[in-house]
């Protein structure tokens, strides 16, 4: 029996999930979580098989959210699902130690087969998620696609580096970099030209 938390903002997708799975395999859903702030909880508090978490969530997202854990938990094995594979964010979730990515429209009884590999102490990477690594082509470093990323979230650069623990003046480094790199004129279209082009 693999015991698993469950963490997806979509409350139809994430009930579908909790109720198929079970019944895909030897899968326990001992949580949900709404959001990244709750499978963080979730998380620690169940120590669960596998966690099973969306890459988009309000509030922490699925990648705010790993770090947390991986902080507490460095041994959880973590499956990600995701609508849009990014290349920049596999680059990520991979640093960050994820086992398996799994795209959200993937058959119940596939995530259930890779759950199952995760928790044999394999990975799983599906084929199409892998042909976007080999293709990235992104500019940008780790760091200045962080920045973006929470720039798109309408947060200013006092509150950008406050979230990420950076002083206000390495973030205005990096947006400026960022913004040449983009061949923008403020950091608000470098981040909508980041996500146009799939890189964050």
């Amino acid at each position: 029996m693999t015991t698993i938390v469950l963490a997806d903002d979509e409350v139809l997708l994430r009930a579908a999930l909790a109720a198929l799975l079970p019944l895909e395999g030897d899968i326990t859903v001992l949580a949900e979580a709404q959001d990244g702030e709750t499978a963080i909880e979730a998380t620690l508090r169940h120590r669960p098989d596998v966690l099973v978490i969306d890459l988009e969530m309000p509030g922490v997202d699925g990648l705010g959210a790993i770090a947390e854990i991986r902080r507490t938990r460095p041994e959880q094995v973590i499956l990600m699902l995701t609508r849009h594979a990014r290349p920049g964010v596999l680059r990520k979730a991979l640093k960050l130690g994820v086992q398996g990515f799994v795209s959200k429209s993937a058959e119940p009884g596939h995530i259930t087969s890779v759950i199952a590999t995760l928790h044999s102490g394999r990975r799983w990477i599906d084929p199409d998620v892998s042909a976007l690594a080999v293709t990235d082509d992104c500019p940008l470093t780790d760091r200045e696609a962080d920045v973006l990323r929470v720039t798109g979230e309408g947060y200013a650069v006092t509150d950008i580096a406050a979230r990420l623990h950076l002083a206000p003046g390495t973030v205005r480094n990096y947006l400026s970099n960022a913004m040449r790199k983009t061949q923008t004129r403020t950091r608000h279209e470098a981040a909508r030209y980041a996500r146009e082009h799939d890189w964050l």
